[in-house]
């Protein structure tokens, strides 16, 4: 149990009073003293030491009984109204009560929140065993920039409009998560087909062989010159769920990595500086930084793991 802020003993400060008092046979004045506490508090723990409390440890404040303890019968009551998605407020009206007995009544439950009525999806985890059998790919809108944002300095009021933006294209591999990403102009097909060869011969300078292909819905990617260009390849082309983001997790888990430790940890000054520091920071992702679902070591290191290197 935690103690409390302004407890003047711990458990060990309380046992040693009680065997001075014991043992040593030190006046309880004196052993009370020295432990800096008034001998009421001393004879307290020396009476629960002789009860059979050992530990010494600090109680709980909760009342032994609360009479006044909303029923039973009545708490299952609000619970069964809460599961037909019925707010504090109307259970209140419904049943006679306080507002606030209701609230707390839901939290002890669990149930403060609707969103806690409905369970929680199964996350379903998947990893290919081999680099290369499947890329995923996505992008990410990024504002252009002049001069120091916002997201530096907090005024919003001096943000630069209509400058337009720029589009970072990634690909992450399922089973290394080795990672490739570049800056372009727009995510439209072309810019989408273009990154693809680019990226497929990444893979290929460090001796991995693509198979699949995974993506989200985006217009780039259903078109058919996409997909021509995948067919061309050999790469077979998946997409996710429709609203369902998680399919993509390991592209989307990335994209947050990125924001974090290169696009918004430093302040830059311009969209191409921005740019020229994004192949170095990809470089110490890729050869450096520990991934912790690779029990912390690089992803290149899991390539060339499967390149038998």
């Amino acid at each position: 149990m935690t103690l409390h802020p302004n407890a003047k003993t711990t458990p060990y400060q309380r046992q040693l009073l009680v065997e001075r008092v014991l043992k040593l046979r030190w006046a309880m004045a004196d052993a009370c003293q020295a432990a800096g506490i008034s001998q009421r508090t001393g004879y307290r723990w020396l009476r629960r030491f002789r009860d059979g409390d050992r530990d010494l440890q600090d109680r709980s404040c909760r009342p032994h009984r609360t009479p006044h303890r909303t029923s039973a019968a009545r708490e299952r009551k609000i619970e069964r109204l809460r599961r037909r998605r019925r707010t504090a407020a109307w259970i209140a009206n419904r049943l006679g009560m306080a507002r606030s007995t209701v609230a707390a009544v839901l939290k002890r439950l669990g149930l403060e929140r609707l969103s806690k009525l409905d369970p929680k999806p199964e996350v379903v985890r998947y990893e290919r065993e081999r680099s290369g059998e499947l890329l995923h790919f996505d992008t990410k809108r990024l504002g252009k920039i002049k001069g120091i944002g916002h997201r530096i300095h907090g005024d919003r009021r001096t943000r630069s409009r209509g400058i337009g933006w720029e589009f970072v294209h990634v690909c992450v591999d399922d089973a290394s998560r080795a990672s490739y990403a570049e800056i372009l102009p727009d995510e439209r097909s072309e810019s989408a087909i273009a990154f693809l060869h680019r990226a497929v011969r990444w893979f290929r300078r460090r001796g991995i062989r693509v198979d699949e292909l995974l993506t989200d819905n985006g217009p780039c990617y259903v078109s058919h010159r996409f997909n021509d260009a995948l067919h061309e390849l050999g790469i077979k082309h998946r997409y996710t769920r429709a609203y369902r983001p998680q399919t993509n997790g390991k592209a989307e888990r990335f994209i947050q990595t990125m924001l974090r430790e290169w696009a918004y940890a430093r302040s830059y000054r311009t969209s191409n500086q921005r740019a020229k520091a994004l192949p170095k920071w990809l470089r110490s992702y890729n050869e450096q930084r520990p991934h912790s679902a690779l029990k912390g070591q690089a992803p290149l290191s899991r390539l060339r793991r499967d390149r038998g290197v």
